[in-house]
């Protein structure tokens, strides 16, 4: 049966700002977020907080390798004090769009709910300062928002966030070739098994489990009893992410003609998104049964893509 990708609102930040950055020549998000080796594994940080996502991983780690991948290069900025990141962000502001992040999303006070650090990181696309508010497209579903310019800068000094530098940005997008989809997807290939084969130089935090052990692990803590913190994480963000990420991931797979990958991929997908509603219902065995079997599925799928050869 021929898979149906899916195609909807999800928590896709960067993957969503780097294509408002790219305008009218931009690849589709999804080939964006295969590109950042984001749907390769997963991993349970820390011993503690899952995400599926390769053990090791974080956004900024797959960035510079997403913008070669697919023809685009873009000049980074971060650190200093406040008052030179402000300066920083007026001027580049002056020159047009602005992508900002890691943010602490707690500090967004446009959205609902948020009314300080929640320890969650984001991205948007700054576009104009005027009258003490930053005006910007906030991909979590807020074009156009407003925010007051203290609220922004204590966001974007990104104190609660655990990777990345206060005060990131990256301006000056230029599309350095003209890359296809398909040939990104090719491009990026090489660094995704990488990250699935857990052989990159990463220093993770201590205790951090990647892939199957992850998965048996989480799958124990969840059959044990699922605490609100950990059942709030997965059914509002991480299940919601890493359910997509396999979707795209098993739809750019399938372009390229890597169709047993692609089925792995997603089997992936259904697993993780089948964790939605035995969570939100607490029939936590249930969601336990889903994960020991997501669990050998990343070793199945790393035996099937080591031998491809990209050219």
């Amino acid at each position: 049966m021929k898979y149906c990708s899916y195609v909807g609102s999800g928590p896709y930040c960067y993957a969503n700002s780097f294509s408002m950055m790219f305008g009218e020549a931009s690849l589709s998000p999804a080939v964006i977020e295969f590109a950042t080796g984001s749907p390769f594994g997963m991993q349970l940080h820390g011993g503690a907080m899952p995400f599926f996502d390769p053990y090791g991983w974080t956004p900024e780690a797959g960035f510079e390798d997403a913008l070669a991948a697919m023809g685009w290069s873009s000049a980074v900025m971060r650190g200093g004090s406040e008052a030179e990141a402000l300066s920083r962000l007026v001027d580049a502001l002056a020159a047009g769009p602005v992508w900002a992040g890691p943010l602490e999303m707690g500090h967004l006070r446009h959205q609902p709910g948020m009314h300080g650090a929640i320890g969650a990181d984001h991205y948007v696309v700054g576009l104009a300062l005027r009258d003490g508010m930053i005006e910007m497209h906030d991909p979590q579903g807020y074009p156009h928002a407003t925010l007051p310019l203290a609220d922004f800068m204590a966001a974007w000094r990104g104190e609660t966030v655990d990777y990345g530098e206060p005060y990131t940005m990256r301006t000056g997008f230029q599309r350095v070739e003209t890359v296809p989809e398909d040939e990104a997807i090719r491009r990026a290939l090489s660094a995704g098994i990488r990250w699935l084969a857990m052989d990159r130089d990463m220093q993770p935090q201590a205790g951090t489990l990647g892939n199957e052990a992850a998965a048996l692990a989480l799958a124990e803590r969840v059959a044990a009893g699922c605490d609100d913190d950990l059942r709030g994480h997965l059914i509002h963000f991480a299940v919601r992410v890493g359910a997509r990420r396999a979707a795209d991931a098993a739809r750019c797979l399938t372009r390229i003609g890597l169709d047993e990958a692609a089925g792995i991929m997603g089997r992936q997908a259904q697993l993780i998104g089948a964790l939605q509603h035995p969570l939100v219902a607490r029939d936590d065995a249930t969601a336990a049964a889903h994960l020991r079997a997501l669990a050998p599925t990343y070793r199945e799928l790393l035996a099937v893509l080591e031998p491809v050869v990209v050219s």
